[in-house]
């Protein structure tokens, strides 16, 4: 969870400096379980802030002193998660999408290159070239 928030706060820092940013590396899409697992961690702890938010709120009503610094900091918190949350739900569309569009071979399953006329993995020979 720890490098959840350092990339949380990386991020806003990045966006608030501003400036040139290097040139990206092409990055690859992490495995569906980890995403999966990052997303229900994210939703967990995102039901965490909702719930310590609402205890914040009682608190502020009980000593009779809103502070509204301090509910827009959490507010803001939460919308960090949700938006990452739907960042991730994004990934794993996307993962899904793209492993439904590749060919297999009808034998054994395995994923088919592009113009593959046999099976890596059996052998298989295809009917017509592979296309994807």
């Amino acid at each position: 969870m720890a490098s959840l928030f350092k990339r949380l706060r990386r991020r806003s820092e990045d966006s608030e400096a501003g400036g040139a940013a290097p040139p990206r590396r092409r990055r690859y899409l992490p495995p569906p379980s980890r995403l999966r697992r990052e997303r229900r961690a994210l939703l967990r702890y995102r039901e965490q802030r909702i719930h310590d938010l609402g205890g914040l709120m009682l608190e502020m009503y009980r000593q009779d002193e809103f502070r509204q610094d301090v509910v827009h900091e959490q507010a803001g918190e939460i919308v960090a998660l949700e938006e990452r949350v739907r960042e991730v739900d994004r990934l794993l569309t996307a993962r899904t999408a793209r492993s439904e569009r590749s060919l297999r071979c009808s034998k054994c399953g395995t994923p088919l290159y592009q113009g593959a006329r046999f099976c890596p993995s059996c052998g298989q020979a295809l009917q017509a070239p592979a296309e994807t």
